[in-house]
């Protein structure tokens, strides 16, 4: 049995962090940026350190300045819900308890799609996900808040667990949504916006990480960010993760013979949540799921995952009772599936996260307007 982060430098920066920081460029207080009047929190969901690097000729406003410690590390699992919620409450999952994309509610036994699935599946946002947000903190000290992104997100169950506290400002394009936040800063001094592009995630779950169409989200968000930045405001530009893709030949599918003790199965194919039967034992799930899954995927135990600070430093008991009994991180760029479930939509999915690669968890940390060196 095999379960252990990578190790990384004692230095490295985490998304958790992010929010103390600009906090603190507001002050004047910062270790890392200089004073803003105001600052802009920019969110390029799914797009890594690494790809980003990678496609350098078609990102030359993001990668024109970024040096090689313009990275963060993003928590585990490297998957929106979990990431988004610790950016944003600057707090880690084992504190915020959004421990993956889907997982076990126990007390009601339930599977809860953490992203999605709040309205559809009874999850209370105020309750479920109770840290204070970045904006509630923002207006606590007297500054103006706001969040902007498309109307679609304006009232999820998401939005209203990860954004309380904020005013929420639609638009449609990331030029439009760049341009309406950097706007807001400037019309609002001390003011902290956040700005949420959705393009690249979802043209590499679609198409996969440097597919054509992936490319041209990413033009598409670099040139909008090669917009002026108006004076005094500084801007932090960052992602929640980033991404590897699928080949059909590495999926890797569970059949009923595998599953014997399984109760539900959560997480995605990345990062499963295993949940047992009551009946099960622990040790011994683990370790057949660890002889059946020799090469393909990591396996352990919840208990070996907590105490190993997967879910960052302290983990609250809320938290615990949603991670599974079992966590199998898939190696590599293959993913695990469940193939008795009825439903088999994910494994048309190219571009996936959740795991622990580098080039799911290095993400960019860019500096623009007064935050530039």
């Amino acid at each position: 049995m095999s379960l252990m982060l990578p190790s990384e430098s004692p230095t490295a920066r985490s998304l958790v962090g992010v929010a103390d920081d600009l906090f603190a460029a507001l002050r004047g207080e910062s270790a890392h940026l200089p004073r803003a009047t105001s600052v802009v929190l920019v969110l390029i969901d799914g797009l890594g350190a690494i790809g980003l690097r990678a496609h350098a000729g078609h990102a030359r406003t993001l990668t024109g300045g970024m040096a090689k410690k313009d990275v963060a590390h993003s928590v585990f699992p490297s998957t929106t819900a979990a990431a988004l919620t610790s950016l944003l409450t600057g707090a880690w999952p084992g504190q915020h308890g959004l421990v993956g994309y889907r997982v076990l509610d126990r007390s009601r036994d339930v599977l809860v799609n953490q992203l999605t699935g709040w309205e559809s599946e009874g999850l209370d946002p105020a309750t479920w996900q109770a840290r204070p947000t970045i904006f509630e903190r923002a207006r606590s000290e007297g500054r103006p808040a706001f969040a902007v992104g498309v109307a679609a997100y304006a009232h999820s169950g998401f939005t209203r667990a990860t954004l309380r506290g904020a005013e929420f400002v639609a638009a449609d394009t990331p030029a439009e949504l760049i341009a309406t936040a950097y706007d807001l800063a400037e019309r609002h001094p001390g003011s902290l916006v956040y700005c949420y592009l959705p393009e690249a995630d979802k043209a590499g779950h679609r198409h996969g990480v440097a597919s054509l169409e992936w490319v041209a989200a990413l033009e598409e968000i670099d040139g909008a960010l090669a917009r002026r930045v108006p004076p005094g405001i500084g801007v932090v530009v960052t992602s929640d993760h980033g991404m590897v893709d699928v080949p059909a030949q590495r999926q890797i599918v569970l059949e009923a013979e595998h599953l014997q003790g399984v109760h539900a199965i959560g997480g995605e194919p990345r990062m499963l949540h295993i949940y047992l039967d009551d009946e099960a034992d622990i040790d011994d799930a683990a370790a057949r799921w660890s002889r059946d899954l020799d090469g393909l995927a990591d396996v352990g135990t919840r208990g070996q995952a907590i105490d190993a600070g997967f879910f960052g430093p302290a983990v609250t008991d809320d938290a615990a009772s949603r991670i599974g009994d079992l966590l199998v991180v898939a190696r590599a760029n293959g993913a695990v599936y469940d193939g008795t479930a009825p439903d088999q939509r994910s494994r048309g999915m190219i571009g996936q996260h959740g795991g622990i690669t580098p080039e799911e968890r290095q993400v960019p940390l860019i500096r623009f307007g007064a935050f530039v060196r």
